[in-house]
């Protein structure tokens, strides 16, 4: 198989590590020596890692209406984006320990766009940034009614303040490229949506 890799988990080695910062987030310094592709091994090598572990996000869908909905709030680390720092996103959150990924995700969209009901579709997982952060994103599509959706949401204690917008799916489509869309779970799940998109709304009367 062309894809499978020449080295596996038992060849990396972690030497050491420690916490460097603990804050909002968790910055741990970590020592690696790894084998390399000519034969042998590196040397010692330093590097942090942002620690966040598993995380799950899911694009809003409404298959009988062909509406997406999507979410909007501050994002510290857009503050220099051309968009502005507020990113049109998908649904998304942080597991808590031991937490499976099913509920994690309906229990946000439940917090931050206030629905109740979804049928999820397993997408992919995927590392966000794995040069430099663990985060390891479960990404679904929600299935769910937005004819009545909209509005302020969040976690009050949490600061958090999201507005839900809902948008003809046709319109995202054609804007998300060049938008405030501009993270990687959002555009992962709308090409993903774009393409899966007849197969969704088969045999919806109409």
């Amino acid at each position: 198989m062309p894809f499978t890799p020449q080295f596996g988990p038992s060849d990396a080695e972690l030497i050491s590590e420690d916490i460097a910062f603990k804050g909002f987030f968790t910055l741990a310094r970590k020592r690696f020596r790894h084998r390399k592709f000519g034969g042998g091994w590196s040397g010692a090598f330093e590097r942090e890692i942002f620690v966040k572990g598993d995380a799950a996000a899911a694009i809003l869908y409404d298959p009988i209406n062909d509406t997406i909905g999507l979410i909007q709030q501050f994002r510290a680390g857009a503050l220099a984006s051309e968009h502005g720092p507020w990113c049109l996103e998908v649904v998304a959150g942080l597991a808590e320990p031991g937490e499976p990924m099913e509920a994690l995700i309906l229990r946000e969209i439940e917090e931050e766009a206030g629905i109740q009901q979804a049928k999820l579709i397993p997408i992919t997982a995927y590392y966000s940034t794995p040069g430099c952060c663990d985060e390891k994103i479960h990404l679904y599509c929600a299935l769910v009614d937005l004819t009545e959706a909209g509005g302020v949401f969040g976690v009050s204690h949490e600061n958090e303040d999201i507005l839900l917008s809902v948008y003809p799916a046709e319109q995202v489509f054609a804007a998300m490229l060049e938008s405030r869309m501009n993270n990687a779970a959002t555009l992962m799940g709308l090409l993903w949506l774009q393409l899966n998109r007849p197969q969704l709304r088969t045999g919806l009367p109409g």
